[in-house]
């Protein structure tokens, strides 16, 4: 039996690569894990972009924050709530912001993600990112899902 070592990505976060001018809430997207999220991240900020919500360069500038998942990866959901730990701060200093988690992770887990208490405020599974910016207004608007 021929055992084959495959290489592991680093779980680090992935800036947005462009910001766009259109008008509406800014979102900032983080990528965690597999090359297969950096192209959904991809996708989801050109969904946005396409609503109408500007792509942010930082947590700093947005409305929106949205965590792009793998649960392939090693220690990816330590990270993952390190994370979001980490922007409980940020949504003390602007209660408006949304956060969600998005991703095969965010799939897996949405109960629990959605069961603590003012963590994350959608959990989106990679077949509903067409749905996304619906979602994020819905959660504008107090929704939580």
């Amino acid at each position: 039996m021929t055992t084959i070592e495959l290489p592991v990505l680093q779980l680090e976060p992935v800036s947005n690569p462009t910001a766009t001018s259109a008008g509406g809430h800014a979102v900032y997207v983080e990528t965690y894990g597999c090359q297969m999220n950096l192209n959904d991240t991809e996708i989801v900020q050109a969904i946005m972009a396409r609503h109408g919500f500007r792509l942010a360069d930082s947590i700093a500038e947005a409305d929106v924050v949205l965590l792009n998942t793998c649960a392939v990866r090693e220690n990816a959901e330590r990270k993952i709530h390190e994370r979001l730990k980490h922007l409980r701060g940020w949504r003390k200093r602007k209660p408006e912001m949304v956060v969600g988690v998005l991703g095969c992770m965010a799939e897996r887990l949405r109960r629990s993600l959605l069961g603590e208490q003012d963590l994350v405020d959608l959990v989106v599974g990679p077949d509903e990112y067409r749905r996304l910016p619906d979602l994020v207004e819905r959660a504008f608007a107090g929704e939580q899902g």
